[in-house]
């Protein structure tokens, strides 16, 4: 049996670090076997290479092999890009199909991005696994395959099943046995090893001398996070080789290659409002309506005065009485005597009203019952201001300043 080493050497992987060595050894145990795998890790680790090993080194490997984006094929058309489809099955079908599980049948289908399949589709996988059959397009005939499958995806697929998004017996049947490829910042020592395999393909394929790094290059190199792992570090290592024309690269220069993540990455994630922003914002809210109720207040004033200094041009029916009697309610002010003297004065008809009994209701005035909420937190905790505060939603500061605003003291 081929040795880890061996693995490497055949396939170009670069690198000792003990995760990596880990994959590869479970690659092998469970190549001989019909298990399905399913390989996970980040963007640009690598993970295609995995897939090609567990083929290579089963009893499959003179079968076909298929490597299928199942992010890059529309929702539309994934069904019959994967399972075939009839002749008329659908628009645009004038003859039928073959999809890649009768194409690969004796063999091996990687099924990369698997997260992406639909819910429909994945009930159709679902089916190849357990019973070996799937149905074409447009056909109600089942149809046997032999062919074992082995699918990746950089995507937490527990988050997924948890949003209804994978279906959970299909990704336990996926799992069977589980691969973890590590990011490149596990593999801090395989990084400069990386960047000297890059740098020598290069220099071959573009015929100019290979670029090195010097011992501070090296270090900021090592150290760098490197969320596009392999690729990046490859995309990097081509950018400096073609564009500079120092061949030995210093920390200034390589810095220039490096994206600053440490700022600002996309897409953004938005922090959880904590307490003190509840607070706050509550805060702001309550002064708002402070200062809605004054300038209300303000306005009503102005619209008595108005009435009291141009009584004798009013009109008193049913509606603005009305509203005078609230206005005096509001402020306490007497204009019974105003009042009585435009009626007697001008020859106007005055609506018939009938004497009432007062009802004294609950004030729904705001200030009113925020001192009365105020007098409450704070008898409830013994005036200790700090808890009243929390309590009320409000900072401490802010109920300092309405004790000393309302005479609480």
């Amino acid at each position: 049996m081929s040795t880890v080493q061996q693995i490497k050497q055949r396939f170009g992987i670069i690198g000792n670090s003990l995760g990596l060595n880990r994959a590869i050894d479970i690659a092998l145990q469970v190549a001989p076997t019909d298990l399905s795998v399913l390989i996970t890790g980040a963007s640009g680790t690598g993970k295609e290479i995995f897939p090609q090993i567990i083929h290579q080194f089963s009893s499959r490997k003179h079968g076909q092999y298929i490597a299928v984006n199942c992010g890059a094929i529309p929702e539309g058309t994934i069904d019959s890009e994967l399972f075939g489809h009839e002749k008329g099955s659908f628009t645009g079908a004038h003859e039928s199909r073959k999809g890649y599980f009768e194409v690969a049948d004796k063999g091996t289908i990687f099924l990369d991005e698997v997260a992406e399949l639909p819910l429909s589709t994945q009930v159709r996988l679902l089916r190849v696994l357990e019973t070996g059959e799937y149905i074409k397009v447009g056909s109600s005939k089942a149809l046997k395959t032999n062919v074992r499958v082995i699918a990746a995806t950089n995507i937490n697929i527990i988050e997924l099943i948890q949003h209804g998004k994978f279906r959970e017996d299909l990704y336990y049947r996926l799992n069977t046995v589980p691969i973890q490829i590590p990011k490149l910042k596990e593999r801090k020592d395989d990084i400069l090893l990386l960047f000297r395999k890059f740098a020598v393909d290069f220099s071959e394929r573009y015929r100019m001398p290979s670029i090195s790094l010097d011992e501070n290059s090296q270090s900021v190199l090592m150290n760098y996070e490197w969320p596009g792992n392999i690729r990046q570090l490859k995309n990097i290592t081509e950018q400096i080789s073609v564009i500079e024309h120092e061949r030995i690269i210093g920390v200034e220069t390589l810095r220039k290659y490096l994206p600053d993540y440490s700022s600002t990455r996309l897409p953004a994630i938005l922090k959880p409002v904590d307490e003190n922003t509840f607070h706050s914002e509550r805060e702001i809210l309550y002064n708002v309506l402070f200062d809605m109720k004054k300038d209300m207040n303000e306005l009503k004033k102005l619209v008595y005065e108005i009435i009291q200094n141009n009584s004798d041009k009013i009109t008193f029916d049913d509606g603005n009485a009305k509203i005078i009697s609230k206005l005096k309610q509001d402020y306490s002010i007497d204009y019974e005597d105003s009042l009585q003297s435009s009626f007697e004065n001008k020859s106007i008809v005055s609506p018939n009203i009938q004497d009432t009994i007062e009802i004294v209701e609950e004030s729904l005035s705001l200030t009113d019952k925020e001192v009365e909420l105020i007098n409450k937190a704070l008898d409830r905790h013994k005036g200790k201001r700090k808890y009243a505060a929390q309590e009320l939603g409000i900072s401490e500061r802010t109920l300092y300043r309405k004790i000393k605003e309302y005479n609480l003291e």
